[in-house]
């Protein structure tokens, strides 16, 4: 997957009180990851009740310390960085939109998570190649 957080710069200095919530977020993800995509959505969405929707400000703040703690998250594990992320916004009392898709010329899978529709942390140039194949946004946002 070439899309990553390549030239990421994080908003500000990540405080240390998040990075034991990263850090357990990273690990949770690094087991999410190797779910079948229908019992991940199903845990993705249980995950989410009773969770506000995440400003893009929180959802880059739990990028930022995602990948403050974790280098894996950093490079080509999407899916581990997307559930990370979304966890430690959960684990925050926030939930941002977990979104997986494609894009097909070439043929590419990828995960994010996006505030009212923009991606955080992902390339501006790539994104709109990609066509979202499901996502978990935040309980109050479904129908």
């Amino acid at each position: 997957m070439s899309v990553r957080v390549t030239g990421w710069e994080p908003a500000g200095p990540v405080r240390w009180w998040w990075r034991p919530v990263a850090l357990v977020a990273v690990l949770g993800a690094r087991v999410l990851g190797r779910l079948k995509p229908a019992r991940l959505r199903r845990v993705l969405e249980a995950a989410r009740r009773g969770a506000r929707p995440a400003t893009g400000a929180e959802a880059r703040r739990a990028l930022d310390a995602v990948l403050a703690v974790s280098v894996r998250c950093g490079g080509e594990w999407c899916l581990e960085r997307a559930i990370a992320t979304a966890l430690t916004c959960r684990l925050t009392g926030t939930w941002p939109e977990w979104c997986t898709g494609v894009r097909m010329q070439p043929f590419e899978a990828h995960a994010w998570v996006a505030v009212d529709g923009e991606p955080i942390g992902e390339n501006p140039h790539t994104m709109p190649h990609f066509r979202v194949v499901w996502s978990v946004p935040p309980a109050d946002r479904c129908a």
